[in-house]
C-alpha cells in the first residue's frame, strides 16, 4: 500500500520521476547504497523525531548523524527518535521505506544541509526495496520541506 501511495504521489506531482524497485532490500543505508551502486552519503535517510510536542521528519545524508545541540537550538527541544510503529502511523510507510513523499499525515518535513552538497540523492519510496533518484532541491520542493542544519559535520 505504501509503495502504491508513493507511486501515486509521483504520478500526480512529478511524473518524470521513476520509482525504482529492486530485488535487494534497501532498508538500511548500507543496503541501499549497495543496491543502487552509490556511496552511502548519497542515500537520503528519513528519520522520525519527536521535537517537544511535535513529531517531525528529518531527511539527511546517509552518513550524517543528528547533532543534539544543533537540533535543540533549532527546535527548542532535545530530539527523541520515534519508534518504528510510531513512524509508520505518522507516515504510512514501513521502517526501511520511510520517505517524505505520499505521507498520510501533515507531519512537518525538514531537509538537512548535509544533502545540499550532493547533485543527486536516493531516498526510499515507501517500501524496503524501493527508491527514487532526485536532486535534493527537488526533493525538498516536492515534500514542502524546510532546509535546516541539525547534523554533525564530518
Amino acid at each position: 500500500m505504501s509503495l502504491d501511495t508513493v507511486r501515486q504521489f509521483f504520478s500526480r506531482y512529478a511524473p518524470d520521476i521513476e520509482v525504482i524497485v529492486t530485488e535487494e532490500s534497501s532498508a538500511t543505508v548500507a543496503l541501499a547504497a549497495a543496491a543502487h551502486g552509490v556511496e552511502p552519503v548519497q542515500i537520503a535517510k528519513t528519520i522520525g523525531v519527536q521535537a517537544g510536542p511535535t513529531a517531525v521528519l528529518v531527511v539527511m545524508a546517509g552518513t550524517a548523524r543528528l547533532d543534539n545541540r544543533k537540533f535543540r537550538d533549532h527546535f527548542g527541544a532535545k530530539p527523541r527518535m520515534l519508534g518504528g510503529e510510531d513512524v509508520t502511523q505518522l507516515t504510512g510507510h514501513p521502517v526501511g521505506g520511510v520517505c517524505p513523499f505520499g505521507l498520510i499525515s501533515d507531519v512537518p518535513v525538514f531537509c538537512d544541509a548535509s544533502l545540499r552538497v550532493l547533485p543527486e540523492v536516493i531516498p526510499a519510496a515507501g517500501a524496503a526495496n524501493s527508491a527514487v533518484r532526485i536532486s535534493p532541491e527537488r526533493m525538498a520542493e516536492l515534500s514542502n520541506a524546510k532546509w535546516i542544519d541539525v547534523c554533525q559535520t564530518a
